[in-house]
């Protein structure tokens, strides 16, 4: 049986960027989104750089817990997975709650690749060495309330806060995950793409809205930063997660974040903190337990 990989929001941006890049490598991937005609271009343009076409679409709105309970099940009765790329993310204008009434941010960022990991890892040790990839923010998650008692922390909504909350907490957790699997052949890595041109960093990343009122006073700079950030290629974003995905310097280590030069660094605001790690999956667990009540 060949390698498999799944990406999740694999249609565009950084996400489909990354799929062309492990199907170059021989990979056959399967890429996840909602909209079956962005799908099909993604897996013509997929298939183009491969060397054996076996790119595929699967439908499936990653906003819905039970949907990605779906999802799971039927890519694990598939068989061994060599590689998870947990690419799904978004950030809001206004806050929004899921179909489960979960705030929208929270659940796309975290709960959605927490839930898909957990209810993969034994499809991932069957198909080791594998690996885990979990796109992160560093810019977002570095200024964030580091409180994981309740989903929503006290205060108002900030979309870019709130952002970087959520993928905090999902650092957290790939920090974590990666010492429970040491010894599985599964290694878990957070890949940081830095700033790019996708489609959420040319829509919400230009409303001042989504910073706190303090910022806000400074949005001529803080805009400015933002659309610096926002100027990098696509394809130059996705190198780190194909960098994490792929790099056979990587072969056997776990637990590592890498920056946007490819470069493994520190993880940032006490990611690795047993106590934080402690307080998500509390939280990951109460919200999305792996068994649908």
């Amino acid at each position: 049986m060949g390698r498999r990989a799944v990406v999740t929001a694999g249609t565009g941006g950084i996400g489909l960027e990354t799929a062309k890049g492990l199907a170059a490598a021989g990979y056959a991937v399967t890429v996840v989104g909602r909209d079956p005609g962005r799908g099909a271009r993604a897996v013509e343009q997929i298939n183009a750089v491969s060397a054996e076409p076996e790119t595929r679409f699967v439908a499936a709105d990653l906003a819905s817990l039970g949907t990605v309970r779906t999802l799971a099940a039927r890519l694990a009765a598939e068989g061994p997975l060599t590689l998870l790329v947990n690419n799904v993310g978004a950030m809001f204008v206004d806050k929004q709650h899921t179909v489960d009434g979960i705030e929208a941010s929270f659940a796309l960022n975290h709960l959605s690749p927490y839930l898909l990991t957990e209810l993969l890892l034994d499809a991932l040790k069957a198909g080791a060495p594998s690996r885990v990839v979990n796109v992160t923010s560093g810019a977002a998650a570095r200024f964030v309330k580091r409180t994981f008692d309740a989903v929503e922390p006290p205060g108002g909504y900030y979309g870019f806060h709130w952002y970087g909350r959520a993928k905090l907490a999902n650092l957290a957790y790939t920090m974590d995950l990666a010492k429970r699997l040491q010894g599985t052949g599964v290694s878990v890595f957070a890949a940081d793409p830095g700033g790019a041109t996708t489609e959420m960093n040319n829509g919400s990343g230009r409303v001042p809205k989504i910073v706190t009122p303090g910022l806000r006073l400074l949005w001529p700079l803080v805009r400015r930063t933002f659309e610096r950030r926002a100027a990098t290629p696509v394809p130059v974003a996705a190198q780190s997660s194909i960098f994490a995905a792929l790099d056979a310097s990587l072969t056997e280590q776990t637990g590592l974040l890498i920056d946007p030069e490819c470069r493994s660094v520190e993880p940032y605001n006490s990611s690795t903190d047993s106590r934080m790690a402690e307080a998500v999956r509390k939280l990951s667990e109460r919200l999305a337990p792996l068994v649908d009540a």
